[in-house]
């Protein structure tokens, strides 16, 4: 059976997951990591984290902007003078007051509260560390996505992964059947948030890759 989706409290905890197990990660690292390229196109780690750090700075003090590449790129440049300390300590500060903001958000918040765990597996990703997209919080991430996906209108799917079966998207008008995806967790996730898939296991039917793509 599916599993059903809660509420959006699995944002906080996944944010707070991230405080607990990147910051220390980032604290850690030599300079010169911070130069390497991510999965986002034209970012090193250090952008990505600048990227990071703002949009929860805006979200905790009620000043969104609509996430646009502009507006994540000028939120980018404004902090191209930080030190890196400054900007772990931004991104810190977010992951531990964001949260209840996004829980509160009845929903509209909820994909910016999954984006932070996935640039957390962008930023692993580029530094080897693994699983990229399927530690800690994983769980909590499904069910963000379950929520997330019915909400960018990506098709009806079922995706059977090794431990359980899971309910994402919405019925299409055009959609004839319901598509079907059988992969692990960190292939799903890497799916529906456009990373890379080379080489994962997947088999999918009743929809392409392409479709499933929530952030675009």
């Amino acid at each position: 059976m599916p599993i059903a989706v809660a509420g959006s409290s699995c944002a906080e905890r996944l944010l707070l997951t991230e405080q607990r197990d990147l910051i220390p990660v980032l604290c850690a690292a030599p300079v010169r990591w911070f130069a390497h390229p991510t999965a986002c196109p034209g970012w090193n780690v250090r952008d990505l984290l600048a990227h990071c750090s703002a949009a929860l700075t805006r979200i905790t003090l009620d000043q969104v902007h609509d996430f646009s590449p502009e507006c994540n790129q000028r939120d980018v440049t404004d902090r191209q003078d930080w030190p890196i300390s400054r900007i772990i300590d931004e991104l810190d500060h977010g992951y531990g007051t964001a949260g209840p903001v996004i829980s509160n958000s009845a929903g509209q918040l909820d994909v910016i509260g999954l984006g932070e765990w996935v640039h957390a597996g962008d930023i692993r990703a580029a530094w080897d560390l693994t699983p990229a997209y399927a530690a800690a919080g994983t769980d909590d991430a499904l069910e963000l996505l379950a929520r997330c996906s019915a909400q960018r209108n990506t098709p009806l799917l079922i995706a059977h992964l090794p431990d359980r079966d899971l309910e994402l998207g919405t019925w299409l008008p055009d959609q004839q059947y319901v598509a079907d995806l059988v992969t692990d967790a960190e292939t799903l996730i890497r799916l529906y948030t456009g990373r890379p898939i080379a080489e994962r296991p997947f088999v999918l039917s009743g929809a392409t890759a392409q479709d499933l793509v929530i952030y675009r």
